[in-house]
């Protein structure tokens, strides 16, 4: 064989190392966990919420112009939200999604997927359930879980704790739909490309990507509009790591009570682990700007639904999570994909978490506890007890899924 034959078939490994295989859920893990550091370190944590609400503030807001001018259509706000390409949880839902469908691309894993038609009203109940949800917990599984739970926030372990049994329960109901329900079977379509154009759509979407963040660095009025030029590439890299990976933070839960498996349980547990020492070391270890000016804001997703919000929130979106077949983040890589049961979920999960928040805010429920408490663990223990904490968390977490899966104790029965 010759030097180029070898040359050419390394950089094919390469390539499908890279863009083709599904990569393993652990390395999946610690790179989402990087990424997540990064981005905060860059200049917030990431979230999946904040995107699906500004587009849900748009949605009810009439869709005027997406760049901000007054004129309300359908009249249930009187201010135009700021533009999808200027609010921060926009451009990282944006950019997430981008990345996604660069990853579906380029592995050919990317076709327009239409559901059943009882999957399509399943998806518009699981968009309900998931915005009333992520509004009483203060997040989806992202901003209400995962990051809240890395940025020292106590309301992420309320989240947490609401998200089993809403879990359980929706693997309950399915079951009792596969046994008892068989409207809505038909349907189903897969609308297929060739390769050859699937790879064109991938590498002109990361072209766009590339200009985008040009585009934002460029701009010399704002500080903060230059700065989404990282947050995007860095949502993008977010985007493609988990639809590569198939990472859905929900499966973590839900696998262990389907069927026994904990790999993908395990993995969301180290990915937290990382997350909150990279958190540490960016608001104590390193706390401090030239200037004087905090690195992190230390209060980044510690939401005061450390209470019956959080728990309650919870439990329903990840009802509503098991009826979509994603969470907040799997909805979006999902939509990436071409999955168009998780598109007719995003515009429903937009729109109900946009007014349940605007109404929240009205009312100050969670600014005068309604909901819960804010509680910043550090405020109470320490970084390093903070960290404990959070260590044997996961630890008893290892400890019952492990069990688990050896013993089958916790499976729920068809």
């Amino acid at each position: 064989m010759s030097e180029e034959s070898v040359f050419k078939n390394k950089a094919k490994e390469l390539y499908g190392l890279f863009c083709e295989k599904e990569w393993n859920p652990y390395i999946t893990g610690v790179v989402v966990a990087f990424l997540s550091v990064m981005i905060m370190a860059w200049w917030r944590p990431w979230g999946a919420v904040g995107a699906i609400r500004n587009w849900g503030d748009w949605i009810m807001f009439g869709g005027a112009s997406i760049f901000g001018s007054n004129g309300a259509i359908f009249g249930f706000y009187d201010e135009a939200p700021r533009s999808i390409f200027v609010n921060s949880g926009s451009v990282i839902g944006i950019g997430f999604v981008a990345g996604a469908f660069i990853s579906a691309c380029l592995g050919k894993d990317f076709a327009l997927r239409i559901p059943p038609y009882r999957e399509m009203v399943k998806a518009v109940i699981a968009g309900i359930l998931m915005g009333i949800g992520a509004t009483l917990a203060g997040g989806c599984n992202v901003g209400g879980f995962y990051n809240a739970i890395g940025n020292f926030g106590a309301n992420g372990f309320a989240m947490m704790f609401g998200l089993v049994f809403g879990v359980i329960l929706g693997l309950k109901l399915l079951y009792l739909e596969m046994e008892y329900i068989t409207w809505g079977e038909g349907g189903s379509k897969t609308i297929s490309f060739s390769s050859k154009v699937v790879y064109i759509m991938g590498t002109v979407c990361t072209l766009v990507l590339i200009a985008a963040a040009y585009i934002y660095a460029g701009n010399e009025d704002s500080d903060y509009i230059a700065s989404l030029s990282g947050i995007i590439l860095i949502a993008a890299a977010l985007g493609y790591t988990m639809q590569r990976g198939r990472w859905c933070m929900v499966q973590g839960f839900r696998e262990p009570h389907m069927t026994g498996d904990c790999t993908l349980a395990k993995s969301v547990m180290l990915s937290i682990v990382i997350v909150a020492i990279g958190a540490a070391v960016l608001k104590y270890a390193v706390p401090m700007r030239a200037e004087g000016e905090a690195v992190l804001a230390p209060l980044n997703y510690v939401r005061g639904t450390f209470g019956w919000g959080g728990v309650v929130g919870g439990f329903v979106f990840g009802l509503g999570a098991m009826f979509a077949g994603g969470c907040g983040s799997g909805t979006l890589w999902r939509v990436g994909e071409g999955q168009v049961k998780l598109m007719i979920v995003v515009p429903f999960f937009g729109i109900v978490s946009s007014v349940m928040t605007a109404w929240f805010r009205d009312n100050d429920f969670e600014a005068d506890g309604v909901l819960g408490s804010y509680v910043y663990m550090p405020d109470i223990l320490g970084y390093g007890p903070t960290l404990l904490v959070i260590g044997l968390a996961m630890i008893a977490w290892y400890l019952v899924v492990t069990w688990n899966e050896e013993t089958n104790k916790l499976i729920v029965p068809m």
